[in-house]
């Protein structure tokens, strides 16, 4: 009997507990249940990984760059230098702090006055953290257009503590360029101009989209008809010959800044009409629900009834197709700066430095250029693996499918 009374039970928890995830399954909300799908992906979960650990290093970049990756921070006595990693033990003994042996450079007439680099095994560097360096600034922007009308400088807080350094001269954990400059702190800055580019880009497209989208699939008619025939004029405009076209009337004179502003610019305005046509198409079929009429009874105006209940009705997959465009746009920052026509130097962009790897010597000689191209594919690869994730998480049928 006791046997019997303890089954009984724990056929009684079971249904229980069966009863209470039917019931969190039903009251939860739309973001829970997305949230609930795209943890179970374990590609998207390790995307994300990857995604917000690059977004936080190109954010604290100038706090983990051990130097300025300007001209300013080049090493001139270690040009094209190999990667340099630290070590706890050589031929002399062990330590607990990493070190890094010195090496000295000579030239003379035996290597027909070249510069051979020779490692002084006897010597040893030290890697220090949290040392003070060159001097940084946080939260700070600023812009200087043509004239002094538009100029503007928002203030930030400057810092001189590094993540890590050493206590004599210079460590290069990617090793440097043509000119001395550090790779890796290149690599981070890069990462966050690349991303900041994509970012202002996106949201261009995407408040673009939203508007020109939710006007035409709402008010249809003649409306519809003249904001696609714009639509498609924009679709048909190939973005390297606009590109090629521009950059011939871009002025010498523009700074970094203003190239910036303007490359972002012009992505956001040619990327805006395949998320436009996704809203207009679930507008179209939205527009004559019933909650939409019982708000045009209620006297709500067609602005109130496109942003407070249309838009909202599809928000996980406005999100989703913001996820996804993050990609094209580094892409096509990327595709840009290497061909010469989007950000050029001392703009620290992915772009830019991919324009380094393109010749032979490069490829036989000095093989640690192509590190930023393995963090470039890596933040694609991540927003890609994101964007899946969450197209797949925010599909109502996609439990049912399984």
């Amino acid at each position: 009997m006791a046997i019997e009374s303890i089954d009984v039970g724990s056929q009684t928890t079971a249904a229980d507990l069966d009863v209470k995830t039917k019931e969190d399954y039903f009251t939860a909300s739309q973001g829970q249940l997305i949230w609930t799908r795209f943890k179970k992906n374990r590609s998207a979960m390790f995307g994300a990984y990857v995604l917000m650990t690059l977004i936080l290093a190109g954010i604290f970049s100038p706090f983990i760059s051990p130097y300025d990756p300007n001209i300013a921070g080049r090493d001139k006595e270690y040009m094209n230098g190999a990667p340099q990693f630290g070590s706890f033990c050589d031929d002399n003994g062990c330590s607990a702090i990493p070190f890094l042996h010195t090496q000295e450079r000579s030239r003379s007439l035996a290597t027909n006055f070249r510069w051979v680099t020779t490692v002084n095994k006897d010597k040893r560097r030290y890697i220090t953290f949290l040392p003070k360096g060159w001097e940084y600034t946080v939260l700070r922007f600023e812009m200087n257009f043509p004239g002094k009308a538009l100029d503007f400088v928002i203030p930030g807080f400057t810092f001189d503590r590094h993540l890590f350094g050493a206590t004599e001269g210079k460590v290069h954990i990617f090793g440097t360029d043509s000119s001395g400059k550090d790779i890796f702190s290149r690599t981070l800055h890069a990462i966050n101009t690349s991303l900041a580019v994509g970012t202002i880009g996106v949201f261009i497209a995407f408040f673009l989209a939203l508007f020109i989208g939710g006007v035409s699939g709402f008010y249809g008619g003649w409306i519809d008809s003249v904001l696609q025939m714009i639509t498609d004029a924009i679709r048909t405009v190939p973005a390297i010959p606009l590109f090629m076209a521009l950059a011939a009337f871009i002025p010498d004179t523009w700074s970094a800044e203003e190239r910036f502003f303007f490359i972002s610019i012009i992505l956001g305005l040619i990327g805006w009409p395949t998320l436009a046509r996704r809203v207009r198409t679930h507008l179209l079929t939205e527009r004559n629900q019933e909650y939409v009429l019982a708000a045009e009874l209620c006297g709500a105006r067609p602005g109130h009834i496109i942003r407070r209940h249309l838009l909202p009705s599809f928000t996980s997959y406005i999100i989703v197709d913001l996820v996804i465009s993050f990609p094209y746009m580094v892409l096509s920052e990327t595709a840009l700066s290497f061909i010469g026509l989007g950000l050029k130097d001392p703009v620290n962009s992915l772009g830019v430095m991919l324009q380094n790897v393109t010749s032979a010597d490069v490829l036989l000689n000095y093989q640690w250029y192509f590190i930023p191209v393995l963090f470039f594919m890596a933040l694609v690869l991540a927003f890609v693996f994101v964007g899946d994730g969450l197209r797949d998480a925010a599909d109502p049928y996609g439990d049912t499918k399984r």
